[in-house]
């Protein structure tokens, strides 16, 4: 799938995400709203967040290289351009050729060529890459097991 694809892709995600979120006229001010289930949720995710840059460190990651991992290989096919990456994690397109260096200088990803275009180059992970993400998939997912019941609660308080 092409950079302008996959970032047409995530474009229309958000579009129909604000959308979705604005077909309801809001609440009036203060009225209706679980302030507390609210905040609540928020922080959930940000200790989410947190749990996560802590288990890509423990691996002897940074944060964006274990999101970049995560993002190439839940690509189609296991691979991505730059751009695709770019997208994928919504950043700048050289932020993304800047992190996907430093991914080739670590063992994590190499480049080959695009067997569908053979002017474009693509990443893939190494063995070495795909052990630390099957570890940390696994460290995650028993982390949002563990917070499925209250996260599931919270999201039925703020439906109402």
């Amino acid at each position: 799938m092409g950079a302008n694809r996959l970032g047409e892709r995530w474009s229309r995600r958000y579009i129909v995400i604000r959308h979705n979120s604005s077909d309801q006229s809001p609440p009036a001010a203060g009225s209706g709203i679980d302030y507390a289930a609210l905040a609540e949720f928020r922080r959930t995710l940000r200790e989410f967040v947190a749990f996560s840059a802590a288990a890509a460190r423990a691996e002897g990651l940074a944060p964006q290289q274990h999101q970049a991992i995560l993002a190439i290989r839940g690509a189609p096919g296991g691979q991505l351009s730059v751009g695709d990456l770019a997208a994928a994690l919504l950043i700048r397109p050289n932020t993304a050729q800047e992190l996907a260096g430093r991914l080739l200088k670590a063992g994590l990803a190499e480049r080959v060529g695009d067997p569908s275009d053979r002017r474009r180059v693509v990443l893939r992970l190494t063995a070495q890459a795909e052990a630390v993400l099957s570890r940390l998939s696994v460290a995650h997912t028993a982390e949002l097991r563990r917070r499925r019941i209250l996260l599931r609660d919270l999201l039925d308080r703020l439906e109402g």
